[in-house]
């Protein structure tokens, strides 16, 4: 099977299927990927462990911080206690929620993240009245995109001043 074929099915299956869990399975949300394949995931109680990703997720499904996931125990782990059996998406919470399998401490936390993700999506950018004539293109910046992943520096008008007296 080619590498297309195979990443074809594995995203099919990821985001038609639905799962649900079963008595050995849980319902963990990811905190942070240390490498390696690995990530440390968080259970509805409070308990932080390595679950390691299956081959045939690899370079096909890419999780990211507060994803959730289903994970299969693993018996003779020290540090990796799970292995990733699914990963959910939106859609997947929204139907386990309304299904009652969804934990309550994660119904709070999907809330939240999802009300962060529409503010993030919309960046606000100030409103100033355009002026006409070349200085206004030229020096003002207020219509360029703003990247939310950096921090806003401000430079206040004292600090260019003295730098262009200099």
């Amino acid at each position: 099977m080619s590498q297309a074929t195979k990443r074809k099915h594995v995203v099919k299956e990821v985001l038609g299927e639905h799962m649900v869990p079963s008595d050995q399975q849980q319902i963990v949300r990811v905190l942070r990927t240390p490498g390696n394949n690995l990530h440390e995931v968080e259970t509805a109680q409070g308990q932080r462990f390595l679950v390691s990703m299956p081959s045939k997720y690899r370079k096909n499904i890419w999780i990211k911080r507060g994803d959730f996931l289903i994970v299969d125990p693993i018996e003779e782990g020290e540090k990796v206690k799970a292995e990733i059996s699914f990963v959910l998406c939106k859609d997947h919470v929204r139907s386990l929620q309304k299904e009652g399998l969804w934990p309550e401490a994660f119904s709070e936390m999907a809330e939240k993240q999802n009300n962060n993700r529409n503010r993030q999506t919309q960046p606000e950018l100030p409103a100033e009245p355009q002026s006409s004539g070349e200085e206004s293109s030229s020096e003002d910046d207020s219509d360029l995109f703003v990247n939310t992943n950096r921090r806003q520096y401000h430079e206040s008008e004292e600090e260019s001043e003295e730098e262009e007296a200099a």
